[in-house]
């Protein structure tokens, strides 16, 4: 446990020693979002009774920064360690592949939601979303923040230059993260691309966490809940394994 601790302070210190571009740049760009889209659809998109449209976005653009960071966390960690050389200081170490997942995904949970925070204060100035259920927004702001925090994991693991790891974030991870209602509720959408709405697990993270905001959303919590804790156990597995052999890092 004396390493997986010191391995996750490494990487919680990290990021935090460049915050101003880990933390307050992505707090600005939610911010730059929340401006445009809620003064330009304010008065033309109606999605909740009695609730605006500025306070139905700012649960998004939080969940939104909380996935994207916790991504960029532990990918970025491992594509620059591997490109750099200093993997090897690592390797040597008897640390355990939980102790590397642990650490990893401990510290983009971290950052998830050190953003996440930073953007709540922010935006909820312009427009306070309320809270009815504090719980499911701490719930699925940690599993999200973990699932995306492994993805990571594997995408580093897999990536063996910059461009592969860009490749992975603009083409998957971006397009599922726009796609899954931070911007819109899937209701206004026409019925073939709801469906294709309810394949995306990332509709429910942001769904679920939206539903302690407001008590409503698009689809039960406790669904939400079942498939994003599915899609962590079974990327966890992976990342878990990809570590045990030593997946592009040991040759």
């Amino acid at each position: 446990m004396t390493g997986w601790r010191t391995l996750l302070y490494k990487e919680v210190l990290r990021f935090w020693k460049v915050s101003f571009q880990t933390v307050a740049a992505p707090v600005l760009t939610a911010v730059l979002y929340l401006l445009i889209f809620g003064h330009v659809l304010e008065n033309h998109v109606k999605v909740y009774d009695r609730i605006s449209y500025t306070a139905f976005l700012v649960p998004g653009l939080v969940m939104m920064s909380v996935l994207q960071n916790s991504f960029a966390n532990s990918s970025s960690s491992l594509i620059q360690s591997k490109i750099m050389g200093n993997l090897v200081f690592l390797l040597l170490t008897p640390l355990s592949h939980w102790s590397w997942f642990f650490a990893y995904v401990g510290s983009s949970v971290a950052r998830g939601l050190v953003v996440g925070s930073g953007v709540f204060l922010v935006t909820a100035w312009f427009a306070p979303p309320g809270v009815v259920a504090p719980l499911w927004i701490l719930v699925f702001a940690v599993l999200g923040a973990a699932l995306l925090g492994t993805l990571g994991l594997i995408a580093g693991l897999w990536a063996e230059k910059f461009d592969q790891l860009a490749a992975f974030q603009n083409f998957v991870i971006m397009p599922m993260t726009f796609l899954s209602g931070v911007f819109y509720s899937i209701h206004s959408l026409p019925a073939f691309w709801q469906g294709v709405s309810h394949l995306n697990p990332f509709f429910y993270m942001i769904d679920g966490f939206r539903f302690g905001f407001f008590g409503q959303s698009d689809v039960s919590p406790w669904l939400s809940l079942t498939i994003v804790g599915v899609a962590l156990a079974a990327a966890s597995t992976l990342a878990v394994h990809l570590l045990r052999i030593g997946y592009k890092i040991r040759s």
